[in-house]
């Protein structure tokens, strides 16, 4: 991978549609200098990697801080616990409500995180609620040797080489993105799984969202399962939807992680997706995660033209 160096920062693309490596050092002692340098990198980039890190629940959380406020956690649901096997779900420190708990480690009888050991698929996190989070910090604690690779998508590249009638027909669409189905593909409780796509639970929002920091379009999907196009036939957004996500998952869009004890990865939740592939559920993964609120996603004016920096990361003024 290429590299250059900015002060003491070394950023490292990848050789893909997104993300890239920062060498940095320990991200407990960054000034806030390179913080900023960081948050350039980022929003550049969408994905970037930290290696070989060592940090307490509390350091995470200070980490996440500095990018903007913290969202408190929810616990994520075990399959497992969803299904009745006889667990409990575990997941929260009263310490730390700011840490979620990804995990399919079960001790004494309780799961001590969520999302189990299975393949979660393509998704954005938190799509659903009226303002979701801007970013997503994820810190591996213990990993498997084979499986749990986490794949990002690149949304910006989706929708600059969209094609110009496919564009033209979405522009201006909201999309509902459903509350009631998990990444994993399970029910959550407490909705009426009854009721139609028209009708189920989750927020409305743009299609074709606008990134408040780089002025960028993108598609904004976040997930697949009982989406809808609001105001369509439900058979005219179904055929929509399938389109656009046929284009959107190419491969050429993606990158694709392989978890390493002491890997943190942040992205940029408003213009990236991402998916985890199924690993043995022998195995143990324990991973914890912070996210940074965000805002109501908004457009603020179609690119009905692809964008002229289509073709390449974009280009962050004074980075």
């Amino acid at each position: 991978m290429p590299s250059h160096s900015r002060a003491t920062i070394e950023v490292h693309p990848c050789d893909a549609a997104l993300g890239a490596e920062i060498r940095c050092g320990d991200l407990r002692t960054l000034s806030d200098a390179q913080i900023a340098q960081i948050r350039r990198a980022w929003l550049e980039h969408l994905v970037v990697l930290f290696r070989g890190q060592s940090l307490t629940d509390a350091e995470l959380i200070a980490f996440g801080r500095r990018f903007g406020d913290m969202q408190l956690s929810n616990p994520l649901p075990d399959p497992r616990v969803s299904a009745g096997g006889g667990l409990e779900q575990g997941g929260r420190d009263e310490r730390f409500p700011e840490v979620t708990v990804v995990s399919n480690i079960v001790e004494n009888g309780i799961a001590i995180g969520g999302l189990g050991d299975g393949e979660l698929v393509w998704h954005t996190d938190m799509s659903s609620y009226v303002a979701p989070p801007n970013q997503t910090i994820l810190y591996a604690l213990e990993v498997t040797t084979d499986g749990g690779e986490t794949g990002f998508l690149n949304m910006y590249a989706a929708w600059d080489t969209l094609p110009g009638t496919l564009r033209a027909e979405v522009a201006g669409l909201s999309l509902k993105h459903d509350a009631t189905i998990d990444a994993a593909g399970y029910p959550r409780r407490g909705h009426d799984h009854s009721l139609d796509v028209t009708r189920s639970a989750g927020a409305a929002h743009p299609l074709v969202r606008t990134h408040p920091e780089t002025g960028r379009n993108c598609l904004y999907l976040g997930r697949r399962s009982k989406s809808y196009l609001v105001g369509l036939e439900v058979p005219h957004s179904e055929a929509l939807l399938d389109r656009l996500w046929a284009h959107a998952t190419q491969e050429r869009f993606t990158w694709h992680h392989r978890w390493h004890a002491g890997d943190v990865l942040m992205w940029d939740n408003r213009v990236v997706m991402h998916r985890r592939n199924a690993f043995d559920a022998t195995a143990r993964r324990l991973l914890h995660r912070v996210v940074v609120q965000g805002t109501k996603p908004c457009n603020n004016g179609y690119d009905i033209a692809p964008h002229p920096r289509a073709a390449g990361h974009i280009l962050i003024e004074g980075a």
